[in-house]
């Protein structure tokens, strides 16, 4: 990996505003590493996690080439080691992956947008970590309307299995507040500015 590269992280809880916070360091030419839709990808298209999945959750893992997301979501729901053997087989190979996307990247600095950074362990390749902050209830208004298809105690039940919000401020070395208060676009250009002042451009 291309020692001179610094490797910014951005996450936050469900409806914090993480993708929102990615297209304006995008508009400002920074490449973003969305590592949930790489992972979603890598489950359909890497024949080492395709063979795991099936190894350990059976041949209805896979219907018609893509990873059967119903049937996984109800097995590792409630089965924290299921969950964490699910991970075991996806976050390596995504780890792989951002490697060797950052080897092509020619940019003073990248981020990638990672919601489980801290849960997962995968903040320990970055340089720095960004945290999207909003209040739980603003964050549960916002999927509530993003995802009409969940109801709010399941969205409870995923802020619930997440890094508690203190935790995750105590752990980053940035805080964007996109709580509805504070305009975010100053905040991203001040952050782009300190960015590139680290990396001497």
């Amino acid at each position: 990996m291309k020692d001179n590269l610094l490797k910014v992280g951005i996450t936050g809880g469900i409806g914090s505003g993480k993708s929102l916070i990615c297209k304006i360091f995008s508009k400002l030419g920074i490449p973003i590493y969305d590592a949930d839709s790489r992972a979603k990808w890598l489950n359909n298209n890497d024949p080492l996690i395709r063979e795991k999945i099936i190894e350990n959750f059976g041949e209805e893992s896979y219907h018609k080439g893509e990873l059967n997301r119903d049937y996984i979501s109800k097995i590792v729901f409630n089965d924290t080691a299921k969950l964490e053997l699910l991970n075991s087989i996806i976050h390596p190979a995504v780890g792989r992956d951002f490697k060797n996307w950052c080897e092509q990247q020619n940019s003073p600095y990248i981020i990638k947008e990672a919601a489980l950074m801290f849960e997962s362990g995968s903040y320990k390749a970055l340089d720095k970590v960004i945290t999207v902050s909003a209040s739980r209830e603003l964050r549960i208004e916002r999927v509530l309307k993003r995802d009409p298809f969940r109801d709010k105690a399941q969205i409870e039940s995923i802020i619930n299995k997440q890094l508690s919000e203190e935790e995750r401020l105590k752990r980053s070395d940035y805080v964007i507040k996109n709580d509805e208060h504070e305009l975010v676009i100053p905040q991203v250009l001040k952050l782009h500015k300190e960015l590139l002042d680290l990396t001497n451009h």
